[in-house]
């Protein structure tokens, strides 16, 4: 099967529809699929439910999203870098789900491997837990949460080859890997494309997992928030 798409445009052709789930790598401004996320943003749809760990920050990947009012809902963790979702959520436009991070991470893991379900003490008595099956083992209450499939996986690699092999570079990895595994459609953007395949002992996401494949376009890479050292003069 040829996977490589010449534009994102025809990566995602015949898949985007209104209401669908969109499963979204990245952590802040780091491994975002930039480039299909404004495909999504181009196409219209709407009534969109999102799961990513948040929603990148104003005017900038998921949140072109959210500024063009295309979701609905958000399966998150964390949503303190973006302020137009933070209104949104308080003026009750947007459903929140919020899930930890950690249990995310696993609910993403647990549908790309086809488990329906796990149990986990995170969350036990807040919010979080509310209104979700609990029970005991070895003396502690765990909660139960469900596994994610989504309808759609958009992930950001930084290598990959024709048949769809995937690896990341540094903090761009994040939550891509297991973006990758959930969706029952995964088209995937990668900065580099091999000549030949890579190396299986380095391979991170098969290409098994992968249904389409298309090289993102050169752009700046966005820093979410700069850490410097005062710069000091040093007197002759």
């Amino acid at each position: 099967m040829i996977k490589l798409r010449a534009i994102a445009e025809e990566a995602l052709a015949g898949v985007l529809t209104d209401g669908m789930t969109i499963a979204v790598g990245g952590f802040g401004l780091s491994g975002v699929p930039y480039d299909l996320i404004e495909v999504v943003r181009d196409s219209g749809v709407t009534g969109l439910t999102i799961v990513s760990n948040n929603m990148g920050v104003d005017g900038k990947g998921l949140g072109l999203l959210l500024e063009n009012r295309q979701v609905t809902k958000v399966i998150a963790s964390y949503v303190g870098e973006n302020k137009l979702f933070a209104r949104q959520y308080l003026d009750k436009v947007l459903d929140v789900e919020f899930s930890p991070q950690g249990t995310l991470a696993e609910r993403m893991r647990a549908g790309g491997a086809g488990i329906p379900a796990f149990y986990t003490r995170a969350g036990v008595g807040t919010p979080v837990a509310e209104g979700k099956p609990h029970s005991e083992f070895d003396g502690h209450v765990h909660v139960q949460e469900r596994g994610i499939v989504a309808d759609l996986s958009l992930v950001h690699a930084h290598t990959a080859d024709k048949a769809g092999n995937l690896t990341y570079r540094a903090a761009a990895r994040n939550f891509n890997p297991l973006v990758a595994t959930c969706g029952r459609v995964t088209v995937a953007e990668a900065e580099h494309l091999t000549d030949g395949f890579i190396d299986p002992e380095l391979v991170t996401t098969p290409g098994i997992y992968v249904s389409r494949l298309v090289v993102a376009r050169r752009r700046t890479k966005e820093i979410e928030q700069r850490t410097v050292r005062p710069r000091v003069t040093v007197e002759a």
